[in-house]
């Protein structure tokens, strides 16, 4: 009887793994056109100055989102970044960093679950491409960050975005505006947008009409995990998640 109840267990283990397949490298999963990748902080000064002005205390903390395309057939995303504007880069070289390793970042895909035109929102963030990194976190200044590039191409047919804008808040949870920022708007000659609308990975990543499909965490990104909520628990050395 004893012999029976392991067996038992064991094909109820079988069945619980085949339903929840797991890859073990980023590279392995490939998004859908129109899924957003929602990329951990890093770390850096402008990573830590995005998360601590945006990202909640109980919750994964992002700096960066992306938009999942096809081009040719080959998969790649559309992003604004500070270093190249926006910008398509392949799938493979977008996950090759996180194959290494490099800077124990992860990173979310979600997927738009209302009925929406998917490809005009690819062809309105492929209009933007070229463009400069908005530095200025202004709207429809000519230039983009990650967020805006999303908020801007999901339009619906009657204009309407698609996600939320908010007023944007540029401090810390202690009030305190970091020097990143400070420094910034100094240099550009600008006062700091606080309060403008605008956009941000963190906030985007909570929109109800998202749902998380894939997900990369390695167990070095658990630092970007402001407490103990799911999102820690559900952390592992490798991958897990569904086409």
């Amino acid at each position: 009887m004893k012999s029976m109840c392991n067996l038992y267990r064991v094909c109820i283990l079988c069945l619980m793994m085949q339903a929840a397949p797991s890859c073990s490298s980023p590279g392995e999963f490939v998004p859908r056109e129109g899924d957003l990748v929602f990329v951990t902080a890093q770390g850096s000064p402008f990573s830590e100055a995005v998360a601590d002005a945006t990202a909640q205390g109980d919750s994964l903390k992002f700096d960066h989102v992306a938009i999942a395309a096809g081009t040719g057939g080959e998969t790649c995303i559309i992003e604004a970044t500070p270093s190249g504007g926006v910008a398509r880069r392949s799938w493979s070289d977008f996950t090759a960093s996180f194959r290494s390793g490099d800077g124990g970042q992860g990173f979310i895909v979600k997927r738009v679950t209302v009925d929406f035109p998917v490809r005009d929102a690819i062809r309105a963030a492929e209009s933007h491409i070229g463009e400069e990194y908005d530095w200025s976190y202004l709207p429809g200044n000519g230039r983009m960050y990650c967020s805006e590039l999303v908020y801007e191409s999901y339009r619906g047919y009657d204009g309407r975005p698609l996600f939320h804008a908010v007023p944007m808040n540029f401090r810390n949870a202690d009030g305190e505006l970091p020097a990143f920022w400070r420094e910034l708007f100094e240099a550009l000659g600008e006062p700091v947008p606080e309060g403008v609308p605008g956009t941000n990975p963190n906030d985007m990543s909570k929109e109800p009409v998202l749902k998380e499909v894939y997900r990369y965490l390695p167990r070095t990104a658990v630092g970007s995990i402001g407490g103990s909520n799911s999102d820690a628990s559900r952390t592992t050395d490798s991958a897990s998640g569904s086409n």
